[in-house]
């Protein structure tokens, strides 16, 4: 078996009883990099001399029996809006074309403490906005199992690149579902931790109370691996929570005896039957494991989409106000004064998905229309948050589909933008709630890949571990992607 193919855990064991070498394993992906990315286009840069360079630096290390971090010799794929230093930090976009990050985000920091190595930036819908990849000013991701289809967005770079054997392990971002949708399409599994589990220190903001980096692996030990070493309090972030980070591995076993589940009527009305029968699979396995499954109502969801937008281009609308092309970034080549050169920097900067995004955002927030519109959607987002808390001081854990559809096709939702913000109504709320969930493969309808969701209660990753856990070693739908 080539190196490539080898889960995260896999290549740690490999690597700690010297049986290769980590440049060993960094070579075999960069060299599985060169022969598909082509066609894939999950990579904007890829770190060739640099991750030879730290690999050679982790074998040193074993040969004088230095101790190892947990990632030793691991190679790890980063999404281009997470800051590595002397890597571009593009975030996919025109407007930050050629920058290149002088400082390491909080995450990577923690990254490169643990011995891993990475091997790259990846491709992503531009400032993170879309649910589809088709979105990155550079080029169109495509979907492992299918090229003619998306990998999902806007983390579908890191999805593509796990599902392919471009890495071993990625990290992405979360504002709305931005993990766990392109791991549903891509047949991986994803993690989107509590908000103020892992810092955003270093991440380029999209909305500061939506985003969260955001884990994936090709299986759930590899998630919960690398979710352990990027979480924990930053003095950095502020909105980081000083909460002692468990060994996840030691949720990782198949007992899930007395669990309660929730199931949520609302999640399933008009839900594609064949999406509706592999979910109904899930919840047979969970009740053979010893689970408790049971209906329940979570009506307030029914307002999810709507809040989330409001209040996710709200903050985009403030965040992106920086990129004027004055201190830096992309600047108009015709401009007549300082005035002008904001404009023209920005018209032909930002993509149509962004400057959409923002000029909804500066509508919401803009006099007459704060109270009617940002103000309110507050207020809901605590009436959903409640909706959730009520559930959860009952249930260990809610599950729902990833998305309501296996991936589309490239260039299908293009023209019809409302189809497209729908396909998020299953991840959307958590983002709103700050809660945890993890989405996990759970077999195939017509040769694509389907996933299922756990929703958690706050800071209770270990218990969507244990659970996804429980249910992929009961079962075989760790997908294999096919020769590309």
């Amino acid at each position: 078996m080539e190196l490539y193919r080898l889960k995260a855990h896999e290549i740690r064991d490999k690597i700690i009883r010297k049986d290769v070498k980590a440049e060993e394993v960094v070579k075999s992906f960069l060299s599985r990099i060169e022969d598909i990315d082509s066609k894939l286009g999950a990579y904007l840069y890829v770190a060739k001399e640099e991750s030879i360079k730290e690999a050679k630096r982790v074998d040193i290390k074993i040969e004088k029996g230095e101790k190892l971090g947990l990632l030793a010799g691991i190679p790890i794929a980063i999404k281009d809006n997470i800051s590595v230093l002397g890597m571009q930090n593009t975030c996919a976009s025109k407007i930050l074309e050629g920058y290149i990050s002088p400082y390491d985000a909080f995450v990577v920091k923690k990254l490169k403490t643990c011995d891993s190595v990475i091997l790259g930036k990846t491709n992503m819908d531009e400032f993170a906005m879309g649910s589809s990849n088709e979105n990155s000013a550079f080029k169109i991701v495509k979907n492992p199992f299918d090229l003619s289809r998306v990998p999902g967005g806007s983390s579908g770079g890191s999805a593509a690149a796990v599902a392919s054997y471009e890495a071993a392990l990625s990290l992405g971002t979360e504002t709305g579902g931005s993990v766990r949708q392109p791991a549903s399409f891509c047949g991986i599994v994803g993690l989107k931790p509590t908000y103020g589990r892992v810092s955003r220190n270093g991440v380029v903001a999209f909305a500061s109370t939506l985003d969260q980096v955001g884990t994936m692996g090709k299986d759930v030990e590899d998630c919960a691996l690398i979710t352990e070493v990027v979480s924990g309090v930053d003095k950095g972030d502020f909105t980081t929570a000083d909460i002692e980070v468990p060994n996840y591995k030691k949720f990782l076993t198949k007992d899930v005896k007395g669990k309660r589940i929730g199931v949520p009527e609302e999640f399933f009305n008009g839900l594609d039957g064949k999406i509706h029968k592999k979910i109904s699979d899930v919840l047979r396995v969970f009740k053979e494991n010893g689970a408790i499954v049971e209906k329940i109502s979570l009506p307030l969801l029914n307002y999810s989409i709507a809040d989330y937008y409001i209040i996710a281009c709200a903050e985009a609308s403030s965040n992106l106000a920086r990129f004027d092309g004055v201190k830096y970034g992309f600047r108009a080549k015709n401009f007549k004064d300082a005035e002008d050169i904001c404009i023209n920097s920005r018209t032909e900067g930002f993509g149509r998905e962004v400057k959409r995004r923002i000029i909804l955002g500066t509508y919401v927030l803009s006099k007459g229309y704060y109270d009617a519109y940002y103000k309110k959607a507050l207020k809901v987002r605590n009436l959903i948050k409640m909706d959730f808390q009520k559930v959860l001081s009952k249930y260990d854990a809610i599950i729902t589909p990833t998305s309501p559809t296996t991936a589309f096709k490239i260039g299908e939702k293009n023209k019809d933008v409302l189809s497209m913000y729908l396909g998020d109504v299953y991840t959307v709320p958590v983002n709103i709630a700050g809660l945890p969930a993890i989405t996990v493969p759970c077999g195939y309808v017509e040769g694509l890949p389907v996933g299922f969701q756990l929703i958690g209660n706050y800071f209770g990753e270990g218990t969507l571990f244990n659970l996804a856990f429980s249910y992929e070693k009961s079962t075989k739908h760790q997908n294999e992607i096919p020769n590309i």
